[in-house]
C-alpha cells in the first residue's frame, strides 16, 4: 500500500507538466510564468521537508502518511477547479507541501518494512515507485492532452477521489516507529544527517543533484522545447518525453539492484553524461527521435544514480533517524530540480528556448561528468563500512566474490 501511495503521489507531482502548454494558451502565461508554478511547487516541498519532513519519526508514519493524503487530495480539487493562473499557484504550493509531508515518511516506512534478508528491497522500491508514478502520471496525461482540451476536467478529480481512498486504506498499515508525545520543537525548521550517516550521504551528494537536474530540465522546459523547438505539433509529445525518461528511470531503478551502489552510480553518472550530450544533437537537429533517445539514457542514469544513492543511504540509517535522513536526501534533490529550471524561465524570455535548452543541457552534462569522477576515484574494493556499499552486498571480481 505504501508503493502505491508512492506512486500516485509522484504520477500527481507530473501531471501538470504535460498540460503546461493549455494553460499557456488558455490564460495566456509565459514561459516563466511555467516555471514560477513549476518552482512554488519545490518551494512547497521544500518547506514541508524542513519543518515536518522528520515528523514520521516521533509521530509514527500513519498519522503524517494520512494528513500529507488529504492535503493532496486539497491540491487537486484546486486544480480541477482552477480559473487562472492564482489557482494553479495555490495547487500547487499545497500539491507540494503534501508531497514533502509524504515523501520522508513512505521512504522510511517501505524500509522499515522490507524483509530482513532483502533491505534492497525498500529503496529500490521508492525509487523505482518514484520514476513509475512520474512517467504515468505525465504519459496518461500527454495522451489526453491529444484527445481533449480540458485534460485537467478528466485527471483532478480521479486523483482527489484516489487520495481520499489511500488516506483511509493507510490507517490499516502496521507502524514502526514507537509514537511519541507532539512537541512544538519538532517544527522548527532544520535539516540534519546523524554523524554516522554523513560519510553516505555526501558521497552521494554530487549523482543526486546530477540525476534530478535533469528531472528539472523535463518537468519545467520540456514540453515547451519540444512544440516550439523541435517543432512537434503533437500535443501528446511534451508528455510522451517526460514519460519515456521515467520509464528508463524505472529500468534503471530495477537494473541497479544487480550491481554494487557504487557501480550503480558510477554507471548511472556515464550514462547521464551522454544523455545529456545526445539532449544537445537533438536540440540542435531539431531532432524528437535524438530527443527521445536521449531522454531513454538519460533515464537510465537517473535511476541507477538515485537507486544506488538510496541503497547506500539507508544501509547506515536507523529507524530512529530515518525519515530524518531520507528527507534530507530529498531537500538535496528537489533544489537540484527547481533551482536550475527557475534560472532557465527567467533566461528563457531574453536567450530564447533553443539557447536556454543548450545551456541547461551543458549544466547537467557537466554535473554528470562530475559524479562520475566523483564515483570513480573509489577504489574498486572497500571495507565492509563503504559508504557506498550497501549492508550484504558483495562484489564480483574474476569468478570469485568477496565481501
Amino acid at each position: 500500500m505504501l508503493a502505491c501511495a508512492n506512486v500516485v503521489m509522484m504520477a500527481t507531482a507530473s501531471a501538470p507538466s504535460p498540460i503546461y502548454p493549455l494553460y499557456r494558451e488558455r490564460w495566456g502565461l509565459t514561459v516563466t510564468m511555467l516555471t514560477v508554478i513549476f518552482s512554488v511547487y519545490v518551494a512547497g516541498l521544500l518547506g514541508a521537508l524542513l519543518t515536518v519532513g522528520s515528523l514520521s519519526d516521533h509521530l509514527g508514519r500513519r498519522p503524517v502518511l494520512v494528513a500529507a493524503l488529504l492535503v493532496a487530495a486539497t491540491s487537486t480539487a484546486v486544480f480541477w477547479t482552477a480559473d487562472g493562473v492564482v489557482f494553479l499557484l495555490i495547487a500547487r504550493v499545497v500539491q507540494g507541501i503534501a508531497t514533502g509531508t509524504a515523501t520522508g515518511a513512505l521512504a522510511a516506512g517501505l524500509v522499515d518494512l522490507s524483509p530482513e534478508r532483502r533491505p534492497q528491497l525498500g529503496p529500490t522500491t521508492t525509487a523505482v515507485g518514484t520514476s513509475i508514478g512520474m512517467a504515468t502520471g505525465a504519459g496518461v496525461v500527454g495522451l489526453l492532452v491529444q484527445s481533449t482540451s480540458r485534460p485537467d476536467a478528466y485527471v483532478f478529480p480521479v486523483l482527489t477521489l484516489t487520495f481520499v481512498v489511500l488516506a483511509a486504506v493507510v490507517l490499516r498499515i502496521p507502524e514502526t516507529p514507537a509514537p511519541q508525545a507532539f512537541r512544538p520543537a519538532l517544527l522548527r525548521p532544520r535539516v540534519r544527517v546523524p554523524r554516522e550517516v554523513r560519510p553516505a550521504f555526501l558521497a552521494s551528494v554530487p549523482a543526486l543533484v546530477a540525476g534530478w537536474g535533469v528531472t528539472g530540465l523535463f518537468l519545467s522546459l520540456t514540453p515547451s522545447l519540444v512544440s516550439n523547438v523541435l517543432h512537434v505539433r503533437s500535443g501528446a509529445a511534451g508528455g510522451l518525453s517526460i514519460a519515456a525518461l521515467f520509464l528508463a528511470n524505472s529500468v534503471g531503478g530495477v537494473w541497479s539492484v544487480r550491481h554494487t551502489a557504487r557501480l550503480a552510480t558510477l554507471l548511472g553518472a556515464v550514462l547521464l553524461t551522454l544523455g545529456a550530450s545526445a539532449l544537445a544533437v537533438a536540440i540542435a537537429d531539431a531532432s524528437l527521435v535524438v530527443y527521445v533517445g536521449g531522454s531513454v539514457v538519460a533515464g537510465l542514469g537517473v535511476g541507477l544514480t538515485f537507486n544506488g544513492s538510496l541503497r547506500a543511504i539507508s544501509a547506515v540509517t536507523t529507524v530512529k533517524s530515518r525519515s530524518e535522513v531520507f528527507s534530507a536526501v530529498y531537500v538535496i534533490s528537489y533544489a537540484a530540480v527547481s533551482l536550475p529550471a527557475l534560472a532557465a524561465g527567467g533566461a528563457a524570455p531574453s536567450w530564447g528556448l533553443e539557447t536556454t535548452g543548450y545551456l541547461y543541457v551543458g549544466f547537467v552534462g557537466a554535473l554528470s561528468f562530475g559524479a562520475a569522477l566523483h564515483a570513480g576515484r573509489s577504489r574498486a574494493y572497500r571495507p565492509m563500512g563503504d559508504p557506498m556499499r550497501t549492508a550484504g552486498e558483495c562484489e564480483p571480481r574474476s569468478g570469485l566474490t568477496r565481501c
